[in-house]
Parts: C-alpha cells; structure tokens; sequence
C-alpha cells in the first residue's frame, strides 16, 4: 500500500507540473498568443490584459491548475495558443497514429526478440548445454538510439537505394522504416535480456527432473520460456515507454503526424496547451504499459507469486572478456583520435566553394552544406558533448547518492520509466530550447539507475556484521557513514556513474537532433545529422559521418559495461 501511494504521489505530482506550464514558462504566455493570432495588434497591457482574461490566464497558479483539471474531467484539453482551435481533435487524430506506429512497432520488437532467443530454445528443447548466444551484437543494437536508427535507414534504405519512401503517412509502405527504427532497439534489448535469463531455467531442478521424466523437449522449452517471461515484462513494460519516446524524433524525421511530431512542434513553438495535451497522453502511454506488464506477470506467476515459491533466476557467470575489452578501448582511442584531430581545425569556417564536397585530403569526411569541415564540427562537438555528459553525470551522481540513501523508491522508479525526450519537450515548454535545458532534462532523470543501485547497496551494507559489531561497540552515526557506509557505496556508484557517459552523451545527441539542444552554429553531434539530412542524396557522407559516431559511442557503452560486468563475475565466481 506504501508503494502503492508513493507511485500516486509521484504521478500526481508530474500531472501537477504539466498543468503549471503557464505559470512555469519565462515568456508571457499573453504575448505568445498574440503574436501567433493578432500579428497586427500592438502588445499594449490593455491588449495583454484581455487576452489573459479570455484564456483564463490571469489568476494565480492554483486557478489555472484548478482549470486544467476541470477541463480534463471533462474532456477538454484546453484550446491552442497559436490556431485557436481546441486541442482535443488534433491530439486524439495523433493518438491514433502514435498508436498504429506503436502497435507495429511492438510488433517488430517482439519478432526481434523471439529471432535471437530462437536457438537457445531449440537447443534447450533438443537436451542440449544451453548458453545464451545473443551476445554483444544484439546489445549494442539496443543501445542505439530511435533517431539514429531512423536517420540511417532513411538515409540508406529511403534515399541511397530508393526502396521505400522517407516521408509520409498512410500507406503501408510508409510504415515499414518509422517501425524497424523504433522496433528494432526494444526487441535486441528483449531479446538479449530473454537470451540471458533461459539458459537458467534450463539449469534448473524442475527442468532436468522433467527431461528424466521423459517430458518433450518442446514442452520443456514452453515452460522455460514461461519461466523467464515474467521477470521480463517489466522490461516490456519498460520498452513501451521507451517507444513514446522514441516516437517524438521518428515521428518527426519522417514527417508522422502522431503525438511526437505534434508535441514537438509544440515545444518549439511555445504552444503550450497542445504540449500539455500531448506530453499527458504520452505519459498515460507509459503507465498503462507498465500496470499492464506487472499484471501480466502476475497472471503467468500465478500461485507461484507467493513470497519464497519460486526462486529468482541466478544467470550463469560470465568470464572477463578480452574480446569485448579490446573492442572497447579500440573504439575509445578510434573517437579520442577523431576528436583530437577536428580540434585541430576550425569548426565555423565557411568554405562556399567546398559545399557539399566529398571526402579528401583537405576534408578528409568531406563537408556539409555551407562548406564546413565535416571532420572539425565532429571533433569540437565531441568534445562539447562529452564535457556536457560528464557535468551531467556528476550532477546526478549526487542526485543518486542522496535519494538513494533515503530510499526514494516509488519516485526512483517513476524516473527511471520517463524518457529523457519527455523531459526535453517540457524543459523547452518553460525555457525554450538551448544547451541548458537538455541538460537540466536529462539530469532530471538520468540520476535513477544511481539511485537505485545506491539504495540496494545501502540496504546490503546496514544489513552486514561488521556494521552491527561496530554499532554494539557504541559507533556513533558519523562515525559508521564515515568508515563503513560510504567507502561500501560511494565507490561501486561512482564507476556505475562513469559507465553512464556514453548513455548520457547519447540523450544529450539525441535531444540536439530534435532542436532542444545547443543552437546553430554550436557543432553538437545530434544537430549535425538533422542539419545535413536534406543533403543524404548529395553528400551521404556529412550524413554518415555523425551517424557512425553516434553509433561507435553507443557501442562503447555497451561493450564497456559488458567488459566490466563479465570481469566482475568472473572474478566472484572465482573468488
């Protein structure tokens, strides 16, 4: 019940803030309205004074809250600021689109899912030694972000080869990218995460007394199948939310008119009713996924739900791989190089008579649409981003620490299900959009996993020996936090907080593709692919170029981690 009504307060209290988004933005609601329908009308008070008494814009925050809400119990979401029309058509003809990229998109995910745990259930069902083959590959593929995958097969598949088309909306066809783009990294994260947790459930007791029963291998595999997949569906639950995200930069790439698109352009034109429309419906979006997935665990555990019935799946343990620490650190030097030789040459030259040009030795990744060096802006921008995730990761390295000590966990978890795109659109709702609000946006939730992992080694370490010995010998309070508590916690979160960089510079990218980020002409990876997509038929290669660098820093992420966990149980199954 505690946890029931942290989770509610927690919801009430994200509902609170995107009803308060007037009172929250720095420009006058007032004047935006006005120049978006009354151009011709001079920004007197008088003129100011009305508009703010027709769009119930003149009382205090708790009046203009107390309307939103009325209005959502009644089913008007307001009316927007810039057509003066109501929201509620335009948002729900989006829902329905969000929901038809989404549903295929799912689709999509779970094919995926099902394709790479194929032979390690065919090997369980034939009696054989079950290890998980998915691996790396498919780990990296989930940690590549929606934007990227859409800008590359839009690139590649749409324009390069002419397959299918780039834009639109309506036929089948125009479905097929937006959804392997979104699809794609959710099912090689499902798929990886089913992969790992079957080889387990092969191990156990029930399973080898079934085999020695004589049971078929195929019934077998079906049981171990419906083992995993309850702890996994909150990671679907997980994956949908992370799809309404994904939505927003896809839906915008391919010129989607879903929720994402309209909420963008929400975003960047200070519309704020029709934000608020989209960004709770997005939100509604996620909680009913998640509600859906822990019922559905439920449902599949059945009897077994009950504390101490069935036992959590251990995954085997995982050698030190040189491999993948060889590819890490081969990656690293790859993108320290690259950013040491762009530091070298100026970012901002123009060059009109080398627009577009190809790769040489003058530019040697060619150069972008006003004739700037390709190779530059992704070294300078490199070096912006990465300097931006590390003040980011600090940020919520203290976040972490201090909300996990206090077992924040109903607000943890809240968090850590909110896209970092969400964030960005309601951050640029209230500043507008600039290289600081995607960062406050992406501290504002990156600090969850840290949390969570602190909180899990306070609890652990309050519950070890020593502690009690030192307590009954009269150890104050100080006295443990200094010598006991914090050498046991700080440590293990703060490489946790290292490890997140990539992921962090990741979102700060993909916020910049969106036009949330720092502003022209700033070089910032994810800016660089939205600005030179409309030259990919001309100039693939200033397209490219970002594109490879996002997705080697993505790979960095997940071969790091991957290195660092299979070295860390390694050396506990040894030990």
């Amino acid at each position: 019940m505690k946890h029931l009504a942290g989770r509610l307060g927690t919801l009430l209290a994200v509902l609170a803030v995107i009803g308060l988004l007037p009172r929250l933005t720095r420009t006058d609601p007032a004047l935006t309205i006005l120049h978006a329908r009354y151009a011709d009308r001079p920004p007197t008070p008088e003129t100011l004074d009305a508009i703010r008494a027709e769009t119930g814009l003149d009382g205090g925050a708790a009046h203009v809250l107390g309307d939103w809400l009325g209005g959502l119990l009644h089913g008007d979401l307001g009316t927007s600021w810039v057509s003066g029309q109501p929201v509620a058509p335009e948002v729900t003809a989006a829902l329905g689109v969000s929901l038809t990229l989404m549903g295929v998109s799912l689709a999509v995910a779970l094919l995926l899912a099902a394709a790479l745990c194929a032979g390690t259930l065919r090997r369980g069902a034939r009696r054989r030694i079950v290890t998980a083959r998915a691996g790396a590959g498919a780990a990296v593929l989930a940690a590549l972000p929606e934007f990227l995958l859409a800008a590359v097969l839009a690139t590649v598949v749409a324009v390069q080869l002419g397959w299918l088309p780039a834009l639109g909306w309506g036929a089948p066809e125009q479905l097929v990218l937006p959804a392997l783009a979104m699809g794609i990294p959710a099912g090689a994260l499902l798929g990886r995460l089913l992969d790992d947790a079957l080889p387990a459930a092969f191990a156990e007791p029930w399973a080898r007394a079934a085999a020695a029963g004589g049971l078929p291998g195929r019934r077998v595999a079906r049981h171990a199948l419906r083992r995993t997949l309850p702890g996994l569906l909150p990671q679907l639950g997980l994956a949908v939310v992370g799809l309404t995200g994904g939505a927003v930069a896809v839906e915008t790439l391919y010129a989607i008119p879903g929720l994402g698109g309209t909420a963008l352009a929400a975003a960047l034109a200070q519309d704020l009713p029709v934000l608020q429309a989209c960004v709770l419906l997005l939100l509604l979006l996620g909680v009913t996924a998640g509600a859906a997935a822990r019922l559905a665990a439920r449902a599949l555990l059945g009897p077994a739900l009950r504390e101490g019935a069935l036992p959590a799946l251990v995954p085997p343990a995982l050698p030190a791989r040189r491999l993948l620490t060889a590819g890490a650190v081969a990656l690293a030097v790859l993108l320290a190089a690259v950013t040491v030789a762009g530091l070298l040459r100026d970012p901002l030259h123009v060059d009109a008579a080398a627009r577009l040009a190809g790769p040489s030795a003058a530019h040697p990744f060619g150069t972008d649409s006003l004739g700037r060096d390709v190779l530059a802006r992704l070294g300078h921008g490199a070096a912006r981003t990465v300097l931006t995730a590390v003040a980011v990761c600090a940020v919520t390295l203290l976040l972490g620490l201090l909300l996990g000590a206090v077992r924040a966990g109903a607000l943890t978890e809240s968090a850590n299900a909110l896209p970092a795109v969400l964030g960005g659109l309601v951050v640029a709702g209230v500043a507008g959009p600039g290289p600081w609000g995607a960062a406050v946006a992406v501290a504002a939730l990156a600090w969850a996993p840290l949390a969570a992992h602190t909180s899990a080694l306070y609890a652990q370490e309050r519950a070890a020996p020593h502690l009690a010995a030192a307590r009954s010998m009269g150890a104050g309070r100080l006295h443990l936090a200094r010598r006991h508590l914090l050498p046991a916690v700080v440590p293990p979160v703060l490489r946790h907080a290292v490890l997140r960089v990539p992921a962090v510079a990741l979102a700060l990218a993909s916020l910049g593709f969106l036009g949330l980020g720092a502003r022209p002409p700033a070089p910032e990876w994810g800016r660089m692919l939205s600005e030179n997509l409309p030259y990919a038929e001309r100039a693939p290669w200033s397209v490219l170029a970002p594109a490879a660098a996002l997705a080697a820093l993505g790979a960095l992420s997940v071969l790091t981690a991957t290195a660092v966990r299979g070295r860390a149980r390694g050396l506990a199954g040894a030990a």
